[in-house]
């Protein structure tokens, strides 16, 4: 795109007078470092981990510090959450006799050091550290880590599907789904309420037709290799390549209907067409996708001259989202296709033209 003020104008997008974002093409951005803050502090502070049992009697007190940087990027009603965040917690323990007499209190802490976007699927890590470490303080710091750890998980998921939502930005967004939904249509009348029913009704028909669509992508790629097209269908055919040249355990069928399981069973899919050396059709399905979808691949090689190859890869009904909320599956999808799969064959097998 050319600069402002410069180059061809049908390719500026110029800011207007009124500051207004028409049709959120730019991209609009909320700090959301407060915000989050204030969420997990509220999820996090007072909370009970054990009350007696084993009478062990353990809580977090507070969120002491959260660190790092969050925002959420909305663009064209679509939400792209970004975040990278360490927290500390305060906890505290006590364990009581039989009797009810206390024997020891304990304080301590919990860090969480890297709660991201980029492993919103996982569960982080989390640390858990006591100031008395002698045999009745380490009771209940291994006690704060069994009880308190699918706890603090169960927070940050909560934390984690509200970044997915919008954070600060879904009440914004949310009123302007309601007032784009209370606008009338252009150029219609109450006189003309008669004629113009006809033609909404035509309208809503056809957007029936193309919700299916909605929230799936596709993806087209097309690279040049040095090799024979059977060399390339064998590679992503055979296991034991595909464990060498990507570093992970993968498990191939290679029979029409077989199944397979690629990345340590990231991917997962069944073969339906095979064509030595000139096709392979498959679905692929990732594990962080929402329930019940499952996308297509097509693969087709061709040598239009000896041990030159061309290869394209079309990956359809790609969902927008992952199962969390965030939107940013298509753009990692093709960077594992191009950096995972495409560019590692070309470097290992020595493949590059």
């Amino acid at each position: 795109m050319a600069k402002y003020g410069e180059g061809d104008k049908r390719w500026i997008v110029e800011d207007r007078p009124d500051g207004a974002n028409v049709h959120n093409w730019h991209w609009a951005e909320t700090d959301c470092l407060e915000w989050s803050r204030n969420l997990l502090s509220k999820l996090l502070n007072n909370l009970k981990v054990l009350d007696g049992e084993g009478n062990l009697f353990i809580k977090i007190n507070k969120v002491e510090k959260v660190e790092g940087e969050a925002y959420v990027n909305v663009r064209k009603g679509k939400i792209i959450p970004g975040y990278e965040l360490n927290v500390v917690l305060s906890w505290q323990g006590e364990a009581k006799d039989s009797e009810g007499n206390s024997l020891l209190k304990v304080d301590g802490s919990v860090e969480i050091p890297y709660i991201s976007d980029e492993n919103a699927d996982e569960d982080p890590e989390i640390r858990v550290t006591v100031k008395d470490e002698g045999p009745i303080g380490k009771t209940l710091k291994d006690a704060m880590f069994s009880k308190g750890k699918p706890v603090v998980e169960e927070k940050v998921r909560v934390y984690v599907q509200s970044m997915a939502k919008g954070g600060p930005a879904k009440e914004e967004l949310e009123s302007k789904k309601v007032e784009k939904r209370g606008q009338p249509v252009a150029g219609a009348s109450v006189k003309n309420a008669g004629s113009v029913a006809p033609v909404v009704e035509e309208v809503k028909k056809e957007v029936k037709k193309e919700v299916k669509k909605e929230g799936f992508k596709s993806i087209n790629l097309t690279e040049k290799f040095s090799c024979r097209a059977k060399d390339l269908f064998e590679i992503l055919m055979d296991e034991n390549r595909w464990k060498g040249f990507t570093q992970s355990n993968a498990r191939i069928s290679k029979e029409v209907g077989g199944e397979f399981s690629i990345f340590d069973g990231s991917v997962t899919g069944r073969n339906v067409e095979l064509q030595e050396g000139k096709l392979i059709v498959q679905q692929w399905r990732f594990g962080n996708w929402p329930d019940g979808i499952v996308s297509k691949v097509r693969i087709t090689f061709d040598e239009p001259e000896p041990r030159v190859t061309i290869v394209k890869v079309m990956h359809t009904d790609i969902p927008e989202e992952d199962r969390y909320g965030n939107a940013t599956v298509v753009e990692n999808t093709e960077r594992g296709w191009r950096d995972l799969i495409l560019n590692k064959i070309r470097a290992v097998f020595g493949f590059g033209v």
